[in-house]
């Protein structure tokens, strides 16, 4: 390569001097042989061929089997330009592969995502819209709790009116017949029913399985329901010997037409409403808490992890009770609660709102008998307080 630059300069510098200190031309009759001109073509001669020579060895050196070309690499496959152009090309293809790929591959992702989402949203309506077996068991007991209620007021109804034709010493009661036989009565009633030891001591009877339970608040006021109709019946004996174990003895005959026996009369009657609100109000827990309904499976099982012995008949206190309880202390419905959807936590709201709803109602019903009982006692204290001065004649009237 150095060498073929040496060459070209000097060629450059000899037809450069013979341009310059060249002679002109002559002008002869005869052939002239110009020694000069001569010269100078064999220069401009030489030139082209040291520059030919060197073009050729510079192309020789780009070829395949030159120094370039094998710097860059075997020639077996194509020449260089070949090859890069080809890679150019495979680049540009490749370049655009790569977009038509990504842009499927983005499409698909969005397809997928589009299909997740959907399923998703479909899974979500499916469980808003299954009923949960929580709902189902709210549904029963709250059908339950209502069926229970009705029959709690029958009870209620029905030891009401004994015990009111009892207290009014109505026809054929022991108090109809004097006061003395309604002693006997009461006294007869505790001997067969509830004997104590003491009694039994004294020989007046035998030793009951549940002595003196018709004084004891426990006969009333127990897990929520009464023992069957033995329990019932205890606590309404309980019951009348806390309101009225003695009935005053009816008026009869002559005792109602006199002047004083109207009085008299009078004052019984008042007697008899305030005793039978009071017996109103106790007949009323008796009813809540007596055998009315059965009770499912659940509920029996809920009794059994509170520690109560089951019961296959339960009263409206105790359903009410095992309702307020499941939702309260129950591990099971507590787990289920936590993997309900949003709508069944909606719908169990609803449930727990109307249960509410049902005790403010209930509530409104004892807050009227305490109400009324509050009135009854300030009326009997108003008519304590209002004795007459003194005695007063009877006026005259024209």
């Amino acid at each position: 390569m150095p060498k073929s630059r040496f060459l070209l300069s000097s060629a450059s510098g000899v037809l450069v001097g013979a341009l310059v200190f060249g002679s002109s031309p002559a002008f002869a009759q005869i052939a002239v042989f110009d020694w000069a001109n001569n010269a100078v073509q064999v220069a401009i001669k030489a030139i082209e061929q040291t520059m030919s020579n060197t073009l050729t060895s510079i192309t020789n050196q780009l070829t395949a089997t030159g120094p370039l070309g094998t710097l860059l690499g075997s020639a077996q496959y194509g020449s260089v330009t070949a090859l890069l152009q080809q890679g150019f090309t495979q680049n540009a293809n490749y370049a655009k592969a790569a977009v038509d790929a990504q842009s499927q591959i983005v499409d698909g992702a969005l397809t997928s995502n589009a299909r997740f989402q959907r399923d998703i949203r479909n899974a979500g309506i499916r469980d808003e819209h299954t009923t949960s077996s929580l709902h189902c068991a709210a549904l029963d007991s709250g059908q339950t709790v209502t069926v229970s209620g009705g029959q709690s007021w029958k009870v209620t109804q029905s030891i009401q009116e004994v015990a009111d034709t009892r207290g009014e010493a109505g026809l054929n009661q022991p108090a109809f017949y004097g006061q003395s036989q309604a002693v006997a009565a009461i006294a007869q009633l505790h001997f067969a029913r509830y004997c104590s030891q003491p009694e039994a001591a004294a020989g007046l009877c035998s030793v009951s399985s549940t002595p003196n339970a018709d004084q004891r608040a426990s006969t009333l006021f127990g897990t929520g329901t009464l023992s069957g109709q033995a329990g019932v019946t205890a606590a309404n004996d309980y019951v009348t010997n806390l309101v009225q174990p003695i009935v005053p003895a009816a008026l009869r005959g002559d005792q109602l037409t006199s002047e004083i026996g109207r009085d008299a009369g009078i004052r019984r009657h008042a007697y008899n409403a305030r005793i039978s609100l009071a017996r109103q109000v106790l007949d009323y827990a008796v009813g809540i808490q007596s055998p009315s309904v059965p009770l499912n499976s659940a509920q029996e099982t809920q009794m059994q992890n509170e520690g109560l012995t089951p019961v296959s008949t339960g009263s409206w206190l105790q359903v009410l009770m095992l309702d307020a309880n499941r939702r309260y202390s129950d591990v099971n419905y507590a787990a289920q609660l936590q993997a309900m959807p949003p709508a069944s936590v909606n719908r169990e709201v609803a449930l727990e709102l109307a249960s509410t709803n049902y005790l403010l109602t209930q509530l409104l019903r004892v807050g009227i008998m305490h109400a009324s009982t509050a009135a009854a006692h300030m009326a009997e204290d108003v008519e304590h307080d209002f004795p007459p001065t003194a005695p007063m004649s009877t006026p005259n009237i024209n």
